[in-house]
């Protein structure tokens, strides 16, 4: 490992103490200051290997200081520290041409880790997004360690067009990760266009991608531009795309292979320029050995792989989140409040099946429905009691049983030795149970898809395509004819 000589730049004395051991030990020679004055000095004078800094210094933000450095010394690397830990920091540290961005409290052996790497390959800059005109919204909130990877990763994607896969159970925020990659990168001024795969009709997928032409088939009145033609030049989003049809995922693989497609109906091949990034809650490579996902097409995608954890592992980024939706509750017109401590224990030991999206719904409905200005824990409780839980057990009489069916078809081909059913045999038999479960949730329900759903497991989009492509009756569960 190269060894080198590095300026810290902090006005903590405790980190500054810190630094210098750890560097020291490793076999580094440092300098230490508690102003952005002496570091500039230094960094002019051609001192220093690699900068560490705080961002915030009693003289001058290391933010202001960055383009300073990065013209005098475009090689040397720069790692920023902060206290400040949201996505935001990350962008800016990323905008202003920092080789790293480290939040506070750091890692101590990430940190030596990445002085090595910058050692090691210091003619590499950095990634470097142009300064974006998104403002300073905050598309993502959280502070824990495992949302601070994320906000790296983001960072460094930002200048790319590598194409993201983003996975995470429903309600993790995986569009807004999504928009923020399109929002706070090179696109921004192009189109951010998002299809669901999952609310589609199969038949109509490959017109909805890629367009028709007149006449192209029953209906097709007038030419329609696809989903690739209207993010020209931006972001096509593919949500749920373990949804997507085998004949359509053949079609996506094409397009991703040459660069251009042609629409429903016609001949002229048309050249595409957008960046995909696809997102899906399901197992793509299950789905893969179950025959239902194209194992090309799935490497194709998840060139850069971003997991979105669910909420409850990040438990402690659920006081940011609720301040965040009360401030956005109070923009929207309802009514400001606050949460007692006892109450945000409770919500933080709370499972959130339904992720981020099932907190924002509750902060909102606190803030329409309850007079009080501080939201008592009784309250959060009496809340959370009344809400539908998770699972608290894998076994089959405490799943929904559509989930229970599929866990046990997955069981019985485990048999198998290898746990992969014979080609083609595990839709075979789920599609033939398929059809009398949704009959009987839906007749017992009287037709109710949302109840239905929860029920079977199913997402309600999920529900309603196959009950469509099966032709059940939903008011009466029956298969019409």
């Amino acid at each position: 490992m190269t060894k080198g000589n590095i300026l810290v730049a902090d006005d903590d004395a405790a980190i500054r103490t810190v630094l210098s051991q750890a560097l020291s030990r490793a076999g580094h020679e440092v300098r230490v200051t508690s102003n952005a004055a002496t570091l500039w000095r230094w960094v002019s004078a051609g001192d220093g290997d690699i900068v560490i800094t705080d961002v915030v210094m009693p003289d001058e933000n290391a933010f202001d200081m960055l383009p300073r450095i990065k013209k005098a010394r475009p090689d040397l690397p720069v790692i920023v520290m902060s206290a400040q830990n949201t996505f935001m920091t990350a962008i800016r540290a990323s905008e202003k041409g920092a080789y790293e961005y480290l939040p506070k409290p750091f890692d101590l052996s990430e940190l030596l880790k990445v002085v090595a790497r910058a050692l090691d390959a210091p003619k590499i800059a950095p990634l470097r997004p142009e300064k974006s005109e998104a403002g300073e919204a905050m598309p993502l909130v959280g502070r824990s360690p495992a949302m601070q990877d994320i906000y790296r990763m983001l960072a460094r994607m930002m200048q790319t067009d590598l194409t993201v896969m983003i996975t995470g159970e429903s309600g993790t925020g995986k569009e807004l990760v999504a928009r923020a990659l399109h929002e706070y990168g090179k696109r921004r001024n192009g189109p951010f266009v998002a299809i669901n795969m999952a609310a589609i009709p199969r038949d109509l997928i490959e017109s909805e991608l890629f367009g028709h032409e007149k006449g192209a088939f029953t209906g097709a009145q007038n030419r329609s531009a696809g989903r690739f033609e209207q993010a020209e030049g931006g972001t096509l989003f593919l949500d749920e795309i373990g949804d997507m049809p085998m004949d359509a995922q053949t079609r996506l693989l094409r397009v991703l292979q040459q660069g251009e497609y042609t629409t429903v109906g016609g001949r002229t091949p048309i050249k595409t320029d957008v960046r995909i990034v696809a997102a899906t809650n399901k197992d793509l490579r299950q789905a893969i050995h179950q025959g239902l996902f194209r194992e090309d097409l799935f490497y194709r995608l998840n060139v850069v792989p971003i997991r979105l954890p669910p909420l409850r592992e990040r438990a402690e980024d659920v006081p940011d989140l609720v301040r965040h939706f009360f401030a956005l509750g109070e923009k929207e017109g309802l009514p400001g409040k606050r949460i007692a401590p006892g109450a945000v224990e409770a919500m933080k030991r709370h499972a959130w099946p339904g992720n981020v999206r099932e907190l924002e719904n509750l902060v909102r409905r606190l803030a329409a429905l309850y007079p009080q200005e501080e939201i008592s824990a009784e309250i959060i409780r009496n809340e959370l009691d009344a809400a539908p839980g998770a699972p608290a057990a894998a076994s089959p009489s405490d799943m929904p049983i559509g989930q229970a069916v599929e866990a046990h078809l997955q069981r019985y081909f485990a048999s198998f030795g290898d746990g992969l059913p014979p080609p083609g045999l595990y839709q075979r038999i789920l599609a033939e149970v398929e059809y009398p479960l949704i009959v009987a949730a839906m007749t017992a329900l009287r037709g109710n898809q949302i109840k239905a759903a929860d029920l079977l497991g199913l997402n309600r989009n999920t529900l309603r395509k196959k009950i469509r492509e099966l032709g059940v009756n939903v008011y009466r569960g029956y298969r019409p004819g």
